[in-house]
Formats: structure tokens, C-alpha cells, sequence
């Protein structure tokens, strides 16, 4: 008896809120807009399981930016869809013998088939069919800019996808995704509103705070409430462009590579806007690693920001420093002087450190730095830059909020490659 009440206390219709269970109605897609911690990953992986154990033979599409988020969000993440499966329904009783974690595949013992695309590549959902999908944050997928229809014909992930979707009586999609102002996303919203075979569920991270961490809800929770990010980051709000914000997602879309894209770089610098306390509503330490190649193009290469006392953030630091063997720190000193180093040299001796101080406001100094992303002479890689671009595309001089500590640190790290005869106070060692 204790098992089968155990039992029951797993099953989704047991823990799930109203708002995660499949809604009524003849949509062909649900369309989750929420935000972090909410719970999206759980709700969609759920559904998609559940259409799967009732279709024999099925087919299900599962379409993540890379193949890397699907493998590590949509199948193997805490809520993902492994997760969710008995061995004795997957194929041969184990994931050993029913997933192929090198091509995403996954196979029941009930013939149906789950199989991963991405929208770096969305000729491969080409030839296809399926009787259901799941799209994770596809305001995130690389092509999501262009909108529902393909007008210029280049074969967009959703235009391909949306060309399989037809087995079955009725082929649905689910989408789970962090809202941004991006031309799909508002399509499909606009398409609830016109056609009505979208149904839209949104969602806050405070509706799920009760099952969130004490270490999530101070990192971003309480960093991001109130403020223009956490507008969308945390209440799921598909907000519009940012009035007087130095750089919109039609500038970031198309700049995003792999990692294993990037060339030989000759120089490599760790660029740090420190926060001197690490209390409740302390500003954030910005942390960003960017290289310059031999090609003459810059690469914002990783983002470790966030809220930390002196000592973790030199320490975050000089763990960037050492993953992408930097060459320089590069730090801002207007708050920190001399306790700047000082904290740095506690855990790196020997690394080249340059010292910076704003002698312009910050709209000033970033403007440069915006010319270039206009000429397209900055690439993205794609692994750890979210939290960067939302605060480039959210913030401007208007907004009247705190200093956006990430897009700090991004400008002085372009700043020292590739605009060395700016002028500033500076001090190497």
C-alpha cells in the first residue's frame, strides 16, 4: 500500500500545477511563455512523454538551439524525458540499449522514436514527419528573427518544422520558452490572438518558489526583481525593444557561433567590473572573457558574472583567466583602487593585470564598442552568453537602473583589444 501511495505521489497529475497540465481546447500549439525556475522543462517533457506512451509506432521531434541543450535540458536534465521513463519502456529495459546519446536518438519498447534537431542546422529536419514536438526556448534558436513565414525562402528551423508535422489525427507542438522580443515569438503570439489554434499559458518564477533553491532565488530572484530583465527573465513578459537600449537582438541574432568555430586567437583578456560588497541588492561583479583572432575579429568567448564578495569573484576570475589561458585581467578600479589587484593577486601573482579608470559616462564609452557589432567585426559563442545579451539588449541610459555591471566588463574587454588608442588611465604590471 505504502508503494502504490508513493507511486502516486510522483505522477504529474499528482504534483503539477493546473496551469502545466495539457490545456483543453483544439490548439494545434501550446505555447509556454515563463520564466526561469518555472517549471517549463518539467511541464513540456511530461506532455511529450505521455503523447509518446499512447502512440505505438510514433514519431516525436525534439528541437533545441544546439544539440548540446537537448541533450543535456530535454533528455538527460533532472526533468528531462529520460527521467520520466521506466526501464521497461525503453527499447531492450535500459537507456544503454534504447539511446543514442551521440545522435540524440531515443527508441521505446513501444516502436515510437523521440529524435533531436537543432537550429544550427535546420535542413536536418528535412524529409521528416512526426506526430508531436517539443521546442525548447526557441526564442533562443539562431533564425528565431526571421518569423513564422520563411518569406526569403532559407529554410528556417520552424518553416521545416512546422513542413513535418503530419502524422496522426492531429499533429501538436508544445513550445516551453523564456520570452524575448524576437519576430517567431511575437508571430505565434499574434497568431493566438487572429487564427486560435494557439494556446498561450504564462507563468511567473514565483509560482514555483516554494521548490526553487536558496542559492537560485539570491543569484536571480532577488538580483533581477524589478528591474527591465527581470521583467522578462522572471515574469515571463515577451516585452518589447527596450527604448534607447545600445544594442537590440536584430544585432545578436546573426553574430552566434559554435565554439568549435573559433579560431586561433592572439590574444585572450579577462575583463572585470567589481562590486566592492556582496549583500542583498549588491550590484553584480561583471566577469567577461573576450579574444581577438588572427582574422581580426572579436570573440566574446564566456560570461561568469554575478554576486560575489572579493574573494569569490578573483577567484571566478582567474578561473576564466585559466580556462581560456587569457594573456591580461582587465579591471576597472573607479570603486575598488588599489583593492582591485590587490584581491587578484591573492590567487594569480604572476598574471599580467592592467588597471582601468572611467574617465566618460558609460552610454560614451559603450558607443564604440556598438559601431563594431554594426560593422559585424564581434562574434557570440554560443555556450554562456544569455544573461550577457539580455542585459545589452534590456538596459539604456533611460531605465534609471543599476549599472549593467555585464555590458561593463564586455566593454572594457573590447575596449583593450581593439581600441587601444582610446584614451584612459591605465596602469599594466
Amino acid at each position: 500500500m505504502l508503494q502504490i501511495l508513493e507511486e502516486a505521489q510522483t505522477r504529474w497529475t499528482y504534483l503539477a500545477r493546473p496551469e502545466q497540465v495539457e490545456p483543453p481546447g483544439d490548439w494545434n500549439i501550446w505555447l509556454i511563455l515563463a520564466g526561469r525556475g518555472w517549471g517549463k522543462t518539467r511541464t513540456a517533457a511530461e506532455w511529450i512523454v505521455d503523447q509518446a506512451r499512447k502512440t505505438k509506432n510514433g514519431r516525436f521531434a525534439l528541437v533545441a538551439s544546439t544539440l548540446k541543450d537537448a541533450r543535456l535540458t530535454m533528455l538527460e536534465g533532472g526533468s528531462g524525458i529520460l527521467s520520466l521513463f521506466k526501464p521497461h519502456e525503453l527499447l531492450g529495459g535500459s537507456q544503454d540499449t534504447a539511446y543514442n546519446r551521440t545522435s540524440g536518438e531515443l527508441w521505446l519498447e513501444n516502436g515510437s522514436q523521440f529524435n533531436v534537431y537543432t537550429a544550427e542546422s535546420p535542413n536536418g529536419l528535412r524529409g521528416h514527419e512526426h506526430h508531436a514536438c517539443w521546442c525548447d526556448e526557441l526564442a533562443a534558436w539562431k533564425d528565431a528573427s526571421i518569423g513564422e513565414v520563411d518569406t526569403e525562402g532559407q529554410g528556417t528551423t520552424w518553416s521545416n518544422l512546422t513542413m513535418t508535422m503530419r502524422l496522426g489525427k492531429k499533429s501538436r507542438t508544445v513550445i516551453a520558452t523564456t520570452p524575448r522580443p524576437v519576430a517567431l515569438l511575437k508571430d505565434l503570439v499574434k497568431r493566438a490572438k487572429e487564427r486560435g489554434d494557439v494556446h498561450i499559458t504564462k507563468g511567473k518564477t514565483t509560482d514555483n518558489l516554494q521548490n526553487l533553491s536558496a542559492n537560485f532565488k539570491a543569484a536571480v530572484v532577488d538580483a533581477y526583481a524589478g528591474t527591465t530583465i527581470g521583467r522578462q527573465e522572471l515574469d515571463g513578459e515577451l516585452l518589447e525593444e527596450t527604448k534607447g537600449a545600445l544594442w537590440t537582438w536584430k544585432h545578436l541574432e546573426p553574430i552566434r557561433v559554435q565554439a568549435s568555430k573559433v579560431p586561433d586567437l592572439r590574444r585572450i583578456v579577462i575583463a572585470i567590473d567589481p562590486a566592492i560588497s556582496a549583500t542583498k541588492g549588491s550590484d553584480l561583479t561583471g566577469i567577461v572573457a573576450v579574444g581577438i583572432g588572427y582574422d581580426g575579429l572579436l570573440y566574446v568567448l564566456d560570461d561568469a558574472s554575478g554576486v560575489y564578495t572579493p574573494g569569490e569573484w578573483a577567484l571566478e576570475a582567474n578561473a576564466l583567466y585559466e580556462k581560456h589561458e587569457a594573456d591580461c585581467f582587465v579591471a576597472e578600479v573607479n570603486q575598488g583602487g588599489d583593492m582591485v589587484e590587490n584581491t587578484m593577486r591573492q590567487v594569480n601573482k604572476t598574471a599580467r593585470y592592467k588597471a582601468v579608470r572611467a574617465s566618460r559616462g558609460k552610454v560614451l564609452r559603450a558607443e564604440p564598442i556598438v559601431a563594431l557589432y554594426e560593422q559585424a567585426r564581434v562574434r557570440h559563442v554560443t555556450e554562456n552568453l544569455r544573461e550577457l545579451e539580455n542585459q545589452m539588449t534590456s538596459w539604456s541610459a533611460g531605465t534609471g537602473e543599476k549599472s549593467p555591471d555585464r555590458v561593463d566588463a564586455l566593454v572594457w574587454g573590447i575596449t583593450e583589444l581593439a581600441l587601444t588608442k582610446e584614451k584612459r588611465v591605465s596602469n599594466v604590471y
